[in-house]
């Protein structure tokens, strides 16, 4: 058949393994994307099974739009049908039609990160919590994790334990409640009220689970304990449950990923078929035995070994400087050097860091350079001022009810109302229980207003205004008008700065955007609408804005690489204590350092021809110089793979010399063992039992006390969360973890 042409024997077997469920073990780079398509296309056109009856679940917008794109292309008519989406983009469709079983209205808005601050800031103020000692990116935290377990205000109330937990528990309650107050919802809720609400409407879930009979889902290792309470949901009638994952690359632990969830697939659905792709169609062997010879290091893994059928390609580089500003003068030197050669383009190249801190060095290198890039993961595009204004007066215009919105807006431009009015506008909305717009709209009535009286019915007109012209026009449309009787281009037009400049374009690119989705819509026989381009935006993730078009360098995180190639890829701050990082390496457990290790491995494989390792001999961290080791994971790369520069002082010269004559050096071969020593740490095995559990006081030797939160029962091992009074709440195996109940 001709779809299976071209795929390798297991690829083969996955198409063709259609009924019941099915564990596709997806190393990098093994081609799973195709298999999933090809799976679908199977299912369609020689199973008979209709598209209706097929969703498809990946975790960026961007896998999503690719998967579409292929799925398009190979079932032709009758792929629209498929639902192909992230979990999230999955759970609003959802959630549109049937939310207000649960309370909300279909129009619901949902908050990204500032919005949440902005929220809890609110309450923080009303409640008079002290900030000195409670901050509220700490208290969203616990609740973000409170909501991936699937725990709710209630739950958390019961299982508190302590001052801490006790008004956590209280700020949670009260946060949920202005959530709806403002018929808004946070990226956890979207997941946790799907389930909330298959829970307690059977009908529904059943509606879905005969829709839904067979399912995929992409990237199972990075799914959390809602996501996996949400597939289990719809896929327990017929169980044709097929997910695709990598242990090898679940690195999002510190977002709740749990990656038991895929490790114990097989004791959850005990029918399991389980398939393995090793062969790997991006990176040369060289680069594939680093990524093996580090990955085998860890013991929590399903066994697996990528190879390829590529040239062996160059040896993996290794570089080690006195200093950072080295490096990145070293990093700068090669790419420019190999594009005046037209050896390579800039998109060709990626420098890989672990922290976000780390670019300031190579930004300032490459602009004097003249060398283009863009950073992935800096300011969010609409986290801007300008946009964030412009996108809040259209979710006025969809939903006045959301409070955060219309007090952000109401001054914008300035009217002058004072913060006196808006507190008094406040007050009353909360005595009255109404919202902001309504109290807004009853200003008259509103003690001690006096002259901002007219200033809020002028507010109120427009939006009012603006909503009725909202039937007829489409969403850029509206977005122009709203530009227009706000005058806001003029004013920025009359400030006649480069910022202000730039503030305009910003501005643009929106409407450009806007107009995008519409012709999207038009694509796909869709009708656009104001609720769903805010939805469209609102879950816009850093990696959806990579450009592989675009000619410039990328630099990121190794956690926002994920699902990335690049020809070439320096992986820089290869150091103890950096990658690993410091708090891994001094106080972290074996389940901390497995989850950087496999963060490594990651990098290491998304190079397809060229991988450069770096490091400092010392840095400038927190204030003053330290210095530093090579990292451990560059030791676990066997020597015969590496090529070793020499370590030079800081002249331009030398550095220059270095990649002229290609020296290679002796002085960095004590970094490699001689014989790459491949033990497995001692894994001391799941306790028979536990004599703490959660709400108890616990000792950790290196943490210190803490108290356990949950214990998850993973099978391999207990998962346990504990809050320690020093180093806040941390994951860890049962069996590493040695806790002594106090």
């Amino acid at each position: 058949m001709e779809l299976l042409e071209g795929l390798n024997e297991p690829q083969k077997e996955a198409v063709l393994y259609t009924d019941g469920p099915l564990l596709i073990l997806a190393g990098a780079g093994s081609g799973k994307t195709r298999v999933l398509t090809h799976r679908i296309a199977f299912l369609i056109s020689q199973m008979g099974i209709s598209p209706w009856n097929i969703l498809a679940i990946t975790f960026t917008n961007k896998a999503a739009r690719e998967m579409r794109e292929r799925v398009d292309r190979i079932v032709g008519m009758g792929s629209e049908a498929v639902w192909v989406s992230t979990f999230h983009s999955c759970c609003v469709r959802i959630l549109r039609r049937h939310i207000d079983r649960l309370g909300y209205s279909g129009n619901f808005v949902i908050y990204d990160t500032d919005d949440q601050k902005s929220l809890m800031k609110e309450i923080f103020q009303r409640q008079n919590i002290n900030t000195k000692v409670y901050k509220e990116k700490g208290i969203l935290a616990k609740i973000s994790h409170a909501k991936e377990e699937g725990t709710g205000p209630s739950e958390y109330e019961k299982e508190a334990r302590g001052e801490e937990e006790l008004l956590t528990a209280s700020l949670y309650r009260e946060y949920q409640r202005r959530l709806q107050a403002n018929n808004a919802l946070d990226f956890d809720d979207l997941l946790v009220k799907t389930v909330e609400l298959f829970e307690q409407y059977p009908e529904i879930l059943a509606d879905y689970q005969e829709r839904f009979r067979y399912i995929m889902v992409d990237e199972y290792q990075d799914t959390n304990n809602i996501q996996f309470r949400f597939v289990s949901l719809l896929a327990s009638r017929y169980r044709n449950l097929c997910v695709v994952g990598d242990d090898d690359q679940s690195i999002y632990r510190f977002r709740g990923a749990n990656i038991y969830n895929i490790l114990d697939f097989e004791d959850t659905f005990p029918e399991t078929k389980v398939i393995r792709l090793e062969q790997n169609y991006r990176s040369t062997q060289n680069i594939l035995e680093a990524a093996n010879s580090v990955i085998r290091n860890n013991t929590e893994r399903k066994e697996k070994t990528l190879w390829t059928e590529n040239e062996p390609g160059s040896l993996i580089h290794f570089r080690q400087f006195m200093n950072g500003f080295e490096e990145a003068e070293y990093v700068a030197g090669e790419i420019s050097s190999a594009h005046r050669s037209l050896d390579a383009d800039y998109r060709d190249f990626a420098i890989l860091y672990r922290t976000n801190a780390q670019s300031r060095m190579f930004e300032e290198k490459f602009v004097m350079s003249g060398i283009p890039y863009k950073i992935v993961g800096g300011v969010n595009f609409y986290a801007r001022k300008e946009i964030k204004d412009l996108v809040c007066y259209l979710r006025t215009v969809a939903n006045a009810t959301d409070d955060l919105a219309v007090n952000r807006i109401v001054n914008v431009p300035r009217r002058g109302i004072g913060a006196a009015t808006l507190t008094r506008v406040s007050e009353y909305a909360v005595s009255h229980g109404l919202s902001q717009f309504q109290a807004m709209e009853n200003a008259r009535e509103i003690p001690g207003i006096g002259r901002s009286l007219g200033k809020l019915e002028g507010f109120v007109r427009l939006i009012r205004v603006l909503r009725t012209k909202a039937d007829d026009l489409s969403v850029s449309e509206l977005l122009e008008e709203i530009i227009h009787q706000i005058g806001y281009v003029e004013d920025l037009e009359a400030e006649g700065t480069e910022e202000s400049q730039a503030r305009i374009e910003n501005i643009d690119e929106l409407i450009s955007t806007a107009a995008s989705y519409e012709e999207l819509c038009k694509k796909e026989g869709s009708t656009p609408s104001l609720s769903g381009f805010l939805e469209e935006i609102a879950l816009v993730a850093d990696v959806d804005s990579v450009d592989e078009e675009d000619n410039h360098v990328l630099l990121m995180t190794l956690h926002s690489a994920k699902g990335l190639e690049f020809s070439r890829v320096f992986m820089v701050g290869m150091d103890e204590g950096i990658f690993p990082g410091q708090g891994t390496v001094l106080y972290g457990d074996d389940s901390d350092m497995e989850e950087e290790r496999r963060l490594c491995y990651v990098g290491i494989t998304r190079a397809k021809q060229d991988l450069t390792m770096t490091s400092a001999r010392s840095r400038m961290l927190r204030g003053k110089i330290e210095e530093l080791q090579v990292s451990r994971f560059v030791k676990e790369v066997p020597r015969d793979l590496v090529e070793t520069g020499q370590v030079y002082t800081d002249t331009r010269k030398k550095l220059e010399q270095m990649r002229s004559s290609q020296i290679i050096g002796s002085t960095m071969k004590q970094v490699f063992s001689p014989a790459l020593k491949r033990t497995k740490p001692e894994n001391p095995g799941k306790p028979a039992s536990l004599d703490y559990g959660p709400g108890d006081q616990v000792l950790h030797v290196k943490f210190g006390y803490g108290t356990v939160i949950s214990i998850v029962d993973g099978g391999r091992d207990y998962e346990v969360t504990v809050d320690f009074e020093k180093y806040g709440t941390k994951k860890m195996f049962a069996g590493f973890a040695r806790l002594r109940k106090c």
